[in-house]
């Protein structure tokens, strides 16, 4: 098959799914007002890799099948392709302006990673290896969109924090059977959890490595309509409004649900991690799939920071505001953080080497780095937005009224020098949807917690950072005292920073 069209994505979202809404149960997520306008948009996200211009930069011949696949499923051996690997990426998320975070590329990428180092999941257990490759065989060839869910709620955090989760409503097995196993337990949080095809239940959280674990322990994939399976969904942010209203929560609503697995039996050939808690804490890291998810992310962080950036410029071109000091000021803060990003991606790749299972990886670090600012600029940006906006963000009129009786006040009254009164309600409309709104307000959310706690996510940071060199140039520096003499003092030297070093 390779890459689909948004026909046939939109067909195979009618499997039978459970998925809830507002105390209802949702029959048909592509027609549901509250999923029907984010189906689309996966789908025309999904139909670009179809167009001529685009063709090449967003796909490549299976190497199996020769059809056209995503991408996101080339594994690179060089940094050229790791190259193609970003412009893929930054071509997907420039579309959306980054306002679709869970695009099918992401857990593409980190699938991508865990095939390419089957042989961790071989050291476990060899049928686990061999599920991997077959499970992203099956993901590459026929264009599945996915989702995935990491955190068991939990009853007791203090427990949750020593890595023992919560029996009562923690993902644990139930038992084994001939075809596999039965799981039993809910997990947090499933972004694009009702418009996948598929879900990947993996471990995020640490566990203990004891027996007490084990039955907390696996990594697997099953369907979305699997029977057992509910999605139960939060408020939808898109309320209905024509684009020109919520140009933003109309079009790029990706629906967060908690799962909840009703006894949900697990076929043997999709799982790919049992009962080993070592295993399961370390296989993001050990296989370096982590680096190959923060990539993508990195790119989604650039089109989102640029999106920013290019609003805040159009709104104070708009508005004249532009001309002052203050303002370019605050605008070049959001610049920054856009040629930040681009650092980082570059750094990351002209550093890149191959790892131990073959793929060309790009550098963690500047990776590292920008995924631990980014949570924090994107607030700042969101702030921007509001400073630079101000009472143009409430001053808003609906389309309805363009065409209304007022039609003439919204003419008169709206119209700026430079913008005629329906693009000038358009333009802070959109600012309004990314600073203001429900939709906003969850993107700002979204951006904090991506990859979990702000603190946890720098405590990784700050345990892969290769401190000892830093450090010793420190104790190297105090074992040189001349150096912090001034000659005229008359002072001998007290020794070299060799044998202070070898002193220790």
């Amino acid at each position: 098959m390779g890459a689909r069209t948004a026909q046939q994505y939109l067909a195979g979202l009618n499997d039978g799914r459970e998925v809830w809404i507002g105390g209802e149960s949702v029959k048909d997520v592509t027609s549901h007002p509250a999923l029907r306008r984010g189906a689309d948009s996966i789908g025309a996200w999904l139909d670009r890799q179809h167009e001529a211009g685009l063709r090449d930069v967003l796909t490549f011949a299976s190497p199996e099948s020769g059809d056209r696949v995503a991408m996101s499923f080339l594994r690179p051996v060089t940094q050229e392709e790791l190259r193609l690997r970003s412009a893929a990426f930054l071509e997907a998320a420039r579309w959306s302006g980054g306002m679709l975070g869970r695009t099918p590329d992401y857990l593409n990428s980190s699938f991508m990673a865990l095939a390419a180092a089957s042989e961790f999941f071989t050291a476990v257990n060899p049928e686990f290896g061999r599920n991997i490759q077959a499970y992203f065989r099956h993901l590459r060839e026929n264009d599945v969109v996915l989702t995935h869910t990491l955190v068991n709620p939990s009853v007791n955090r203090r427990l949750t924090d020593q890595g023992i989760p919560s029996e009562q409503v923690a993902l644990h097995i139930v038992r084994h059977t001939d075809r596999g196993i039965v799981v039993r337990g809910a997990r947090l949080l499933a972004t694009l959890g009702p418009l996948a095809d598929e879900l990947v239940v993996f471990p995020s959280t640490s566990l203990k490595d004891d027996p007490s674990s084990t039955r907390y322990a696996f990594a697997f994939a099953v369907p979305c309509s699997t029977r057992g399976l509910r999605f139960l969904c939060r408020d939808s942010y898109d309320t209905g409004r024509p684009a020109f209203d919520a140009p933003l929560s109309a079009r790029f609503e990706e629906m967060d649900s908690v799962v909840v697995f009703d006894d949900v039996e697990v076929p043997w050939e999709r799982i790919f991690l049992l009962e080993d808690p070592l295993s399961c804490n370390t296989v993001h890291s050990a296989t370096n799939a982590l680096i190959h998810m923060m990539h993508q992310v990195v790119c989604k962080n650039i089109a989102k920071a640029e999106f920013m950036v290019g609003l805040l410029c159009a709104m104070t071109w708009a508005n004249q505001r532009d001309r002052a000091p203050q303002t370019q000021a605050q605008i070049a803060e959001a610049m920054c953080v856009v040629e930040m990003m681009k650092a980082c991606l570059t750094a990351s790749e002209a550093d890149a080497e191959v790892d131990q299972w073959g793929t060309m990886t790009p550098d963690r670090m500047p990776l590292d780095a920008a995924r631990n600012v980014f949570p924090q600029q994107y607030q700042r940006l969101v702030e921007l937005v509001q400073l630079l906006g101000s009472s143009s963000l409430m001053a808003t009129p609906a389309q309805a009224d363009l065409t209304s009786a007022i039609a003439g006040d919204i003419d008169t009254y709206f119209a700026l020098e430079n913008l005629e009164a329906p693009q000038r309600i358009g333009l802070f409309r959109l600012a309004q949807d990314v600073a203001v709104s429900g939709f906003g307000a969850r993107q700002a959310l979204y951006e904090r917690f991506f990859f979990g706690a702000p603190e946890r996510v720098a405590t990784m940071l700050f345990q892969a950072y290769d401190k000892e060199p830093l450090t010793k140039r420190i104790f190297d520096f105090l074992g040189r005292p001349d150096s912090l003499i001034d000659p005229a003092d008359g002072a001998g030297r007290r020794g070299t920073a060799s044998e202070a070093a070898d002193g220790h």
